[in-house]
């Protein structure tokens, strides 16, 4: 399972380490787990919180309230949609399979 630190996260989605902190406090749901020295530690479904919350606050202009509540209506609407879980969890894989291609085509673009 991957495993991220904040540093990694922030290059990974662009959102700066200090929003992400601000957003661990405020968003339910979205609290990565810390080592034994306190570090934050990212799974790949924090990552994938951080990005659908940078897309509903920066590109759909939701509050961070509104965010907040799309999210926990989100989760409530797969729970209740069985057959939605698999469908996404197939988009999931084929964003994050694009997302890592992208990143790998930037970094060889530097080089």
């Amino acid at each position: 399972m991957a495993q991220y630190s904040i540093g990694q996260v922030e290059k990974i989605t662009g959102v700066k380490q200090h929003v992400l902190r601000y957003w661990e406090e405020t968003v339910p749901g979205f609290a990565p787990r810390k080592d034994y020295s306190g570090r934050r530690i990212y799974s790949q479904r924090d990552v994938e919180i951080v990005l659908r919350l940078k897309y509903l606050i920066y590109v759909k202009k939701f509050t961070i309230e509104g965010a907040k509540n799309q999210i926990i209506e989100d989760a409530e609407n797969v729970q209740n949609n069985p057959d939605a879980v698999m469908e996404i969890r197939k988009i999931r894989a084929d964003l994050s399979e694009l997302f890592f291609e992208i990143q790998k085509a930037k970094r060889q673009e530097e080089n």
